[in-house]
């Protein structure tokens, strides 16, 4: 409960509408604190805060209507308002309060509110299990005294105040979580909240892009030790080796002047009869753990919670330790332990689809607590075991070694393991090598593909019994789900539950502000954002439109169209592609790189000093000569291996390949290739010049030629495997000519082949280019714009800088976009586009400014600039459009 008086004494805040008749009579208090409309409840004071990416003065509105009752604004983003704003916020039934900065608002009211109510401060941190713990703490405090915890994982310097908005004067102890991503931020932490007594739960390497080592995350979570009193406490694991060589040298060479606070260690090792089973964690103590208490139980005192995993044994001990502190007899913890409950995300226990239960760890991942996940996997009692695990983030210099050692952990407790995302690959790639059959490892790319990955394993898996799931043999498979926050991975969880429409009550982040949020961030201002699913749905699609007897390869030239071959080639071939298509060997070698084992065919020339690496590479390579085959074959024998060979003829495309009525040169190939030693004629094809048009006199024209050349061809035996012809235009509007296999490009990344060719319904564009203003300015008549002053303001022009150029494939010439979306609204370019900025005119466009974000490709709202509308600008087509876009911007899905 928040007072007004309370947060206007704190904060040093006016009212500037209190004097207003028409504002007597408002709130006085509020419920709590919110900063985000999205999630905002009816009765609560709404937090405008400035951050990285927009500004929470831009929804006042939003936030009356939502039924806040009051607001907490900055007053010079408050005099900057539209007048027409400023008048519906006097008129509105809300206390306005203003403030210089509403972040060091909301930091010196928590410190006013914990300073008056005084409860005893209880501070949790560490790398992993922050939460957890300090659930377990409260948890168990609250069944005897009045107990405040901190809201959900709000850890940082606004979220822990804006939690504190819930405190109230009854409390007895606040337990409050304290998290931390840059040096310095526990100091900042402990200075608004000072705690009298400390957990640590560990340290492992967590956010070491920020912090370099291990040793330097280690000197900032004991910072704690700095802001505890002398009559104070520091729960910590005693059996933590790392934590206690920490510890020791601390206290005996960096912080001699700091007064030496009293240590209270746990030790799991001590604990007995550990049983880790689906109902929760039992464990014994071999006696009461302190002397506080002078009964000593004649058998082991015995503590369970319903928490999964051996690693809760440190969660419920510290639990167990600090309320002993606090004077709790042990069979009141003992009682209170068994009243915690799992936590959503944090291994949850979940039903899940064909006699299967979800290990819902989706909360967040961290090296520890996802080896952690998997032994809890290898533990329980069931029957196949499945991981599906994404990324881990900011682990810095340590990705690498990190995901490597979660792959060599994974290879020895699961009997399934499946990756979504390119650090996640490397997990499994790691497993494989440390004894993980390659048949039971999958990669993707994205959410629906893992979960589908999942009901695959699952459809092969024999029915069980079903009766409930109580015994490993009735169990079909449990299935652990585990990434970092910002892989969103409670995606496939909610895929995968039995009764998916409990998902709101039973997973994380499900509110309707993370259901909007994108959390991944770019590497610059200036990005391309791939939607992996449409990618997938689409290559679905047109699986369906060719049927099932026709295979399906996809072009992935030019990084997949500018759409990144990768993650592209990985969720074609998860939704019904079987062949790729590259141009030049150096496209296919990524792909083998990261893994990839489909087959690649090379459609462009392949010179006769490429051919081993070729054949070392395990592509298919189009031949048109003899010298090149018999190049080939000598690759071929001299590697011990047998090269795929495609041969390429010329119908009128004028292009590679033999033309088609040099019949018997054709024969002529085709039989040196099946005598050749280590070759394999597994294909022949053709490109079609005109199928993107409605005039298909041209393309009937082309596709006669090549029946005439198949029909020679049958009459002397040498027919390939696969006949192939289509690519995307060919494959929507002529299907007498899909023969064995289709080849589509710009149709799988949601483009029309061309105007007279359009994609059918249930298409999605994968590709969305955007950037940010990065300054706004106002520039008065008669001055010149850009380069060669080639544009010059006619009246006062308010011109925002956008860093994005022609090097980053921003066209410059001879004509350029024309114009971009700015608040929905069209911002035409001014002057010449530069290498890495470019200017527009948002005169007509109120209220932009820096960090706005700029549509280039794609949809902002109610309205999109699509490719094809910028291909038309430019006088080209939509694949030179996004095939043109630069690899140093950097691609997001």
């Amino acid at each position: 409960m928040i007072y007004l008086d309370h947060l206007l004494k704190a904060t040093h805040g006016t009212l500037p509408y209190r004097e207003d008749t028409q504002n007597r009579g408002k709130q006085t208090h509020f419920d709590a604190f919110s900063h985000d409309t999205r999630q905002l409840q009816p009765g609560e004071l709404f937090v405008a805060v400035r951050g990285e990416r927009s500004n929470g003065h831009d929804y006042l509105l939003e936030a009356v209507h939502k039924g806040a009752s009051g607001l907490l604004v900055e007053t010079q983003h408050l005099q900057a308002l539209a007048q027409e704003t400023r008048t519906a916020l006097e008129q509105a039934h809300c206390t306005i309060i203003a403030v210089a900065d509403t972040r060091l608002a909301l930091q010196h009211y928590a410190r006013f509110i914990l300073a008056l109510w005084h409860p005893t401060v209880i501070a949790v941190t560490g790398s992993v299990g922050k939460t957890s713990t300090k659930e377990a703490i409260a948890t168990v405090l609250a069944h005897q005294f009045a107990t405040f915890r901190s809201w959900q994982n709000y850890n940082d310097l606004l979220g822990l105040p804006l939690s504190l908005g819930r405190l109230e004067a009854r409390h007895e102890y606040a337990i409050i979580e304290l998290g931390c991503d840059h040096p310095g931020e526990i100091a900042a932490l402990c200075q608004i909240a000072p705690p009298q007594i400390g957990v640590l739960t560990n340290i492992n390497p967590t956010q070491l892009q920020y912090f370099g080592s291990l040793d330097a995350l280690a000197n900032e979570l004991l910072t704690l030790l700095d802001y505890l009193p002398p009559d104070g406490q520091l729960i910590f694991d005693r059996d933590d080796a790392y934590t206690m060589a920490q510890l020791q040298q601390r206290r005996q060479h960096n912080h001699t002047h700091t007064p030496r606070v009293p240590l209270l260690p746990f030790t799991p090792s001590t604990t007995q009869q550990v049983r880790v089973q689906w109902d929760g964690l039992h464990f014994s103590l071999p006696h009461v753990l302190d002397a506080q208490d002078s009964t000593q139980p004649s058998s082991p005192f015995s503590l369970f919670s319903h928490l999964l995993g051996r690693q809760h044994i440190n969660t419920m001990l510290a639990a167990y330790t600090v309320a002993r502190h606090c004077g709790m007899h042990p069979h009141e913890i003992q009682h209170a332990l068994i009243h915690m409950q799992r936590l959503p995300g944090r291994l949850q226990r979940l039903q899940g689809i064909s006699q299967s239960i979800l290990l819902d760890d989706t909360h967040n991942a961290a090296p520890a607590s996802v080896i952690a996940g998997l032994h809890t996997l290898n533990t329980l009692p069931t029957g196949q075991r499945i991981a599906v695990l994404g990324d881990m983030l900011h682990l810095g210099d340590y990705e690498s070694e990190e995901h490597s050692r979660v792959g060599h952990a994974a290879a020895k407790q699961v009997d399934y393991l499946i990756t979504r995302g390119e650090r996640a690959a490397l997990i499994a790639e790691t497993a494989q090598a440390a004894g993980l059959a390659r048949e039971r490892i999958i990669i993707t790319a994205t959410h629906e593909d893992a979960a589908q990955a999942v009901r695959t394993i699952l459809e092969r898996l024999p029915t069980t019994s079903t009766t409930p799931p109580t015994a490993q043999q009735q169990i079909k498979a449990s299935i652990l789900i585990k990434g970092s926050e910002e892989t969103r991975m409670e995606r496939v969880t909610e895929l995968l539950l039995a009764h998916p429409e409990q998902a709101h009550e039973e997973l994380v982040r499900q509110t309707l502000g993370w259901k909007q949020i994108v959390v991944t961030r770019p590497d610059r201002p200036t990005w391309v954002e791939i939607d992996l699913s449409a990618i997938g749905n689409n290559t679905r699609r047109l699986k369906e439109l060719v049927g099932p007897k026709v295979q399906l390869l996809a072009s992935l030239k030019a990084d997949a169209y500018g759409h990144g071959a990768i993650k592209a080639a990985r969720t074609v071939l998860h939704n019904g592609a079987s062949m790729l298509g590259v141009a030049t060997l150096s496209e296919a070698t990524p792909l083998r790189e990261a893994g990839i084992i489909a087959p690649i065919l090379i459609f462009g020339y392949v010179p006769l000093w490429q051919m081993r690496a070729a054949v070392h590479q395990d592509v298919s390579v189009t031949l048109y000569t003899q010298e090149a085959a018999q190049a080939l074959s000598r690759a071929a024998t001299t590697l011990g291996k047998v090269a795929k060979v495609h041969v390429k003829i010329d119908t009128g495309m004028g292009r590679l390949g033999i033309r088609y009525e040099q019949l018997e040169d054709i024969l002529a190939l085709l039989r040196e290739i099946t005598s050749l030693p280590g070759l394999d004629l597994e294909g022949l094809y053709t490109h079609f010049a005109m199928a993107d048009t409605q005039n298909k006199q041209h393309a009937l024209l082309q596709l006669a030629r090549f029946e005439q050349v198949l029909t020679a061809v049958d009459a002397h035996g040498l027919r390939p495997r696969i006949i192939h012809a289509a690519n995307s235009a060919t494959t929507l509007s002529m299907p007498q000519a899909h023969f064995d296999m289709v080849r589509p490009g710009i149709a799988l990344y949601g483009l029309d082949p061309s105007p007279e060719i359009p994609l059918p319904a249930g298409f999605r564009p994968a590709l969305s280019f955007k950037t940010q203003v990065s300054q706004v300015k106002l520039v008065p008549p008669g001055e010149c714009i850009s380069y060669g002053c080639t544009y010059t303001t006619e009246r006062p022009t308010w011109v925002a800088t956008l860093p994005v150029g022609y090097a980053d494939g921003f066209r410059r010439a001879p004509q350029n976009w024309g114009s971009v979306l700015i608040h929905e609204q069209e911002a035409p370019i001014l002057g010449r586009v530069c290498m890495d900025q470019c200017m527009v005119d948002v005169t007509h466009i109120p209220h932009v400014r820096i960090g706005d974000e700029v549509v280039l490709i794609g949809r902002q709202g109610q309205v999109s600039l699509s490719a094809e509308q910028v291909a038309t600008r430019l006088g080209t087509i939509n694949y030179e459009v996004v095939s043109e876009i630069l690899a140093r911007v950097p691609r997001v899905d």
